[in-house]
């Protein structure tokens, strides 16, 4: 198969760094900037067990849109991307999707689900990976043994032998599941509780307990598991469990992805996590008063940072 991976940041290039090695025809789709330091230096790719640098295949949006239409559509795109530039790979990727191709997001929450199906539908498989990893001067850094890729029909259908093939690969592990919508909702629901937890308060988990915030830390589980309820999409026991544990730890040092950006000043994805799982409670008739008043802090503190 014919993978463009969109992005070749933590995700892309940790697991697109896996099946390059692994033999499979990988193109990076990303910006000129990042296209010249990648042909000039290739992509290093660090992580516990190694440091070693590849030379890829890339590609830019204007070059993509320029390659002959034989060689322009993908098999398989991979959007690796955060959701802040979802709109922009929509329209960059656009001429590599053909009638066949099949689009594999690996982004937070939901609402990407629902764009990418209304700009390519029935061409959109559901997809999540567990990873730590992070972009360090140009540099993939892998920084735990974790990895894992889960993939899955988003209407409970077998996914292609081509594809499970292709991704299958070394390096990481590859769970192909029937009820990968009930995934994405588990794992839309403990970021969104990290966020709320870590954001309404302003620390890390270690400081939270401290101060005394453990029952309304288990408020706000209760809070947005019932979202998920609700929906159809109820957050099993273990995943209830883990929640529980990383977010009443004592002494923890965790914080959550969006509470990094916030503090960083850098943009986050408050409305793709938050403000669309808010849209959905509301709809689904859910209170959820702990979500709404971390949103007004959140959307209060962007209209400062960007007037």
């Amino acid at each position: 198969m014919r993978i463009l991976i969109a992005g070749a940041g933590a995700t892309g290039g940790a697991f697109g760094t896996r099946l390059v090695e692994a033999g499979r025809d990988v193109t990076f789709l990303v910006r000129p900037a990042r296209a010249q330091r990648l042909r000039s230096n290739g992509l290093r790719f660090i992580a516990p067990e190694t440091d070693r640098t590849n030379q890829v295949q890339v590609l830019t949006a204007a070059e993509l849109a320029d390659l002959d239409e034989d060689r322009r559509a993908f098999d398989l795109v991979i959007v690796a991307v955060k959701a802040t530039a979802l709109e922009t790979v929509i329209a960059d990727v656009r001429p590599a999707v053909g009638a066949q191709t099949l689009i594999l997001p690996f982004l937070n929450g939901m609402a990407h689900i629902d764009r990418l199906e209304a700009e390519f539908p029935g061409q959109v498989l559901g997809g999540l990976v567990k990873i730590v990893a992070t972009v360090r001067d140009d540099s993939v850094v892998q920084m735990t043994d974790m990895a894992v890729m889960t993939i899955g029909h988003l209407g409970g259908g077998e996914v292609s032998t081509e594809v499970r093939t292709a991704l299958d690969v070394p390096g990481y592990r590859l769970q192909v599941l029937d009820s990968i919508v009930d995934a994405l909702w588990e794992k839309w629901i403990f970021i969104a509780t990290a966020g709320v937890v870590t954001c309404l308060f302003r620390a890390p988990v270690g400081p939270i307990i401290a101060a005394g915030g453990e029952p309304h830390v288990r408020t706000v589980i209760d809070e947005l598991e019932a979202v998920a309820t609700v929906a159809g999409h109820p957050v099993g026991a273990k995943a209830h469990d883990q929640t529980m544990s990383i977010l009443t730890e004592p002494g923890s040092s965790f914080t959550s992805s969006l509470y990094r950006d916030v503090t960083a000043g850098v943009p986050s994805e408050i409305e793709h996590i938050l403000g669309h799982l808010q849209v959905t409670a509301a709809d689904l008739g859910v209170a959820t008063p702990l979500l709404d008043l971390t949103l007004v802090q959140l959307r209060a503190g962007e209209i400062v940072r960007t007037s």
